[in-house]
């Protein structure tokens, strides 16, 4: 895996719908790994992570996670108020722009 401030760096030099592609596979591959599920299997993005089976503290694993790849925190509220991985893809997408 890449150094973070490398991984971070690219990212924010991507367009916005490179950059979303992009998020998005990351947090895929990070929930599919918590959730025990191989690579081809499908993920859907609009369903609750709760209904997918994640506990709180997968949950949190996966937010230090992506903090620590990203190079960026993640506000819990944002992963508990609206828990898709849709929403954590459009919110990490903005965060990254605005940092």
């Amino acid at each position: 895996m890449p150094p973070v401030d490398s991984t971070s760096r690219r990212l924010r030099d991507l367009p916005r719908s490179e950059l979303a592609d992009e998020i998005e596979s990351i947090c895929l591959a990070k929930f599919r790994a918590v959730l025990l599920m191989e690579e081809s299997e499908d993920l859907p993005v609009d369903i609750s992570y709760f209904d997918l089976g994640l506990t709180s503290l997968r949950l949190t694993e996966i937010r230090q996670s992506l903090e620590q790849l990203l190079d960026l925190s993640i506000n819990v509220s944002v992963l508990f108020n609206e828990p898709t991985i849709a929403h954590l893809v459009d919110h990490l997408t903005q965060a990254i722009q605005e940092a």
